[in-house]
C-alpha cells in the first residue's frame, strides 16, 4: 500500500493506482500529524510533499511498515533526515525536472520588481490609470545590472544563463562548495564570476537571487545585518525556501528603504504571509508557483513513482537523499 498525501495530476494518480494499492487524497486536504504517523505505520511507502512535516516523533512510532518517503519536490527540509535514517526509512526527492520552471519564475520576479510590473498591474485594475506620460512609473532596465546568485546548483545556473542571455545582466555567484556540473548545457555563462564571500556578493549586486537549500546553516542566511550590506537600489528575489530569509528583518529593511524591493515565491511562515509584506507596493508576491506547470508536476510525479517502485522492489532508488 502507498499513501499519497496530496492531490496529484490525474495521469500520475492513474499510474499510482495501476502499480500500487494507492490511497489518494481526493480532497487535497493536508494530512494531520496523526494521519502522517498512521501512514508510516500502515503503508509500505508514502508519497509526500513540502506541506507534510515529518519529525523525529513520526519515525518513533512503535510499529512501522513504511520503507520509503518519496518526496514530491527537491527540498526535504520538512523531513527529519537523521530520524529517517535511524528508522531505516529511505528518503528520495525529484531533482532536475523542476529546474527550468523555477528559473523562469525567478527571472519573471526580477523583471516584475525592476520594471514595477506588479505595481502597474494593480494600478490598472483599481481604475487609477490616467494614461501614458513620460515619467509615469519609471522602473529600471536589467541590462548591464549585476545579478548575484546565492547557491549555484542547477536552478541557480539556469537562472544565470537566462539573465545573461536574455536580459544582458552581469552574473556573479557565491556558494560554499564547488557546484556539480554535468555538461556544457548545465553550466552557467562563461562570463559568470565567483565571489569569495556572501557578504561581498551582497555589497556588489543590483539583484540578489536565492537558490540554496534550506538547512540549519542557511536558516536566516539573509538577516538584518546582511540586508544592510545590500545597496539601497538593490532587490532581493527568493524562489528557494522561505526560512532562508528573516522576514521580519526584510519587512524592516523595506520599511526603512534599506533595499528597494523584493520578489518572493516562498515564505518563512508559509502559507501565512506577513501582513506588512502585502502592504509594500515594491514587493511582488507569488503563491509558491515556481514549479506550477502541468509538464513539471507530471514529471515530478513520474520521478516520485520511479523512486517508489525501485525501493518497494528492493532496488536502489535513482534519487535517494537519505
Amino acid at each position: 500500500m502507498v499513501v499519497v498525501t496530496r492531490k496529484l495530476p490525474d495521469s500520475i494518480e492513474a499510474q499510482l493506482q495501476e502499480h500500487f494499492d494507492a490511497h489518494l487524497n481526493r480532497t487535497d486536504t493536508p494530512l494531520s500529524a496523526n494521519a502522517l504517523a498512521d501512514a508510516l505505520r500502515l503503508a509500505d511507502g508514502v508519497l509526500c510533499t513540502v506541506t507534510d512535516r515529518f519529525t523525529a516523533q513520526h519515525f518513533a512510532v512503535p510499529v512501522r511498515r513504511a520503507k520509503v518517503l518519496a518526496n514530491f519536490g527537491v527540498g526535504v527540509n520538512h523531513i527529519d533526515l537523521a530520524a529517517a535514517r535511524a528508522a531505516g526509512i529511505i528518503v528520495t526527492n525529484t531533482p532536475g525536472v523542476l529546474t527550468d520552471d523555477t528559473a523562469d519564475v525567478a527571472l519573471a520576479l526580477i523583471l516584475m520588481t525592476l520594471r514595477r510590473l506588479g505595481e502597474g498591474e494593480r494600478l490598472l485594475r483599481t481604475g487609477s490609470w490616467s494614461g501614458w506620460r513620460p515619467t509615469f512609473m519609471l522602473g529600471h532596465s536589467p541590462r548591464g545590472k549585476t545579478l548575484g546568485i546565492v547557491g549555484y546548483g542547477r536552478i541557480g545556473r539556469a537562472l544565470a544563463r537566462r539573465a545573461h542571455d536574455a536580459l544582458g545582466m552581469h552574473v556573479q555567484w557565491w556558494a560554499p562548495r564547488d557546484p556539480k556540473v554535468d555538461g556544457p548545457d548545465d553550466d552557467g555563462p562563461a562570463s559568470a564570476t565567483r565571489v569569495d564571500t556572501l557578504d561581498a556578493l551582497l555589497r556588489t549586486s543590483d539583484v540578489v537571487s536565492l537558490h540554496c537549500p534550506s538547512t540549519a546553516d542557511t536558516r536566516h542566511l539573509i538577516n538584518a545585518e546582511r540586508l544592510q550590506l545590500m545597496p539601497s537600489h538593490a532587490v532581493l528575489i527568493n524562489t528557494a525556501r522561505g526560512d532562508i530569509v528573516d522576514e521580519h528583518a526584510l519587512v524592516q529593511a523595506l520599511r526603512e528603504r534599506t533595499i528597494a524591493g523584493a520578489g518572493l515565491d516562498v515564505y518563512e511562515f508559509e502559507p501565512t504571509v506577513l501582513p506588512d509584506l502585502r502592504d509594500f507596493e515594491q514587493v511582488v508576491l507569488l503563491p509558491h508557483m515556481g514549479t506550477s506547470t502541468m509538464e513539471t508536476r507530471v514529471a515530478m510525479g513520474a520521478s516520485a513513482l520511479r523512486n517508489l517502485q525501485a525501493v518497494l522492489a528492493g532496488d536502489e532508488p535513482p534519487d535517494r537523499v537519505a
